[in-house]
C-alpha cells in the first residue's frame, strides 16, 4: 500500500501547482457549497463544512469566497445547483475505481468520465459492481520527518485511531469516520503537519501493478482528478514508489 498512499504526497505537490491556476478552488468551492447545502451554513455543527474550510485555508483561500460559497450553498447568494453522484468502474489491470463527482449536468460528467475511462484503459462499471471492495475510513498521512513514530502513534491511538501504518516516507493514520474530526484535531493541536487529512473509501485489498499497467493507471488518475466535476478518485491499486515517481516527473 506504500505506492497508494504516496500518490497523495504526489497529489499535494501537484496541488501547489492547480491552486496557482485556480483549479483547486474551483472544486472545493463546489465541496464547501454543497456541505452547507446538505448540512448547514455552521460549521461547528457540520464536519464536512468544517474540513472543507481546512482544505479550502490550506491553499490559502481568501475568506470572502468561503464565506460566498457557504452563503450560496446555504441560500443566502443565488448559485449553481450541484448534484453529488458516485460512478464505478475499472483501471489497467483490474484496479477497482469509485468516482465521487459534484456536477450542475450530472448527464455531461457521466459521459466524460466514461470517454476518459476508455480512452485510459479503463471502463465504467455497474453500480455496485466495485463499491463492496471498499469502506469508508478515516485516512490521514503525515511525512516520517514529521513526527516519531511513537509519539505519533500514541497520540493517535489515545484519540481513538484504529490504526497507524508505516510506508516507506510517511505514515498512514486510519480512523472510523466517527473519531475522524478528533484524530485530526490533536494532530493539528500538536501542529503536527499533515500531507492529506479525509475520510475516504479505503479499498480492503489491494492489486498490484508494474509496468504500463502502472502507467497508464496514473495517467488515468490524473485526468480524472483534472476534472472539474470530480471531487475524489478512490482505487486500488499498489504500485512502488519508484515507478510512481518516475511517472509523476514525466
Amino acid at each position: 500500500m506504500g505506492g497508494h498512499s504516496h500518490w497523495s504526497t504526489i497529489k499535494r505537490k501537484k496541488g501547489a501547482e492547480d491552486a496557482k491556476r485556480g483549479k483547486v478552488f474551483t472544486k472545493i468551492i463546489r465541496e464547501i457549497t454543497t456541505a452547507a447545502r446538505v448540512g448547514g451554513g455552521d460549521p461547528n455543527g457540520n464536519p464536512r463544512l468544517r474540513l472543507a474550510i481546512v482544505k479550502a485555508k490550506d491553499v490559502n483561500m481568501p475568506a470572502d469566497n468561503i464565506k460566498k460559497a457557504i452563503q450560496r450553498g446555504t441560500g443566502e447568494l443565488p448559485g449553481v445547483h450541484y448534484e453529488e453522484a458516485v460512478y464505478e468502474g475499472y483501471g489497467p489491470g483490474g484496479v477497482a475505481m469509485l468516482i465521487e463527482t459534484t456536477s450542475d449536468n450530472k448527464n455531461r460528467s457521466v459521459s466524460e468520465i466514461r470517454n476518459l475511462l476508455e480512452k485510459n484503459g479503463g471502463r465504467m462499471g455497474e453500480a455496485g459492481s466495485v463499491a463492496w471492495m471498499f469502506h469508508r475510513k478515516g485516512r490521514i498521512i503525515v511525512d516520517k520527518s514529521k513526527s516519531d513514530e511513537e509519539k505519533l502513534m500514541n497520540l493517535v491511538l489515545e484519540a481513538g485511531a484504529e490504526d497507524l501504518r508505516t510506508e516507506d516516507d510517511s505514515f498512514e493514520v486510519i480512523t472510523s469516520p466517527h473519531d475522524f474530526e478528533k484524530v485530526r484535531k490533536v494532530l493539528e493541536d500538536q501542529r503536527i503537519e499533515m500531507i492529506s487529512a479525509e475520510v475516504a473509501s479505503v479499498p480492503q485489498n489491494y492489486v498490484s501493478l508494474q509496468g504500463k499497467d502502472a502507467e497508464q493507471m496514473l495517467k488515468l488518475m490524473e485526468v480524472l482528478e483534472d476534472h472539474d466535476d470530480v471531487q475524489n478518485v478512490h482505487a486500488n491499486f499498489d504500485i512502488p514508489q519508484d515507478v510512481m515517481e518516475k511517472v509523476a516527473a514525466k
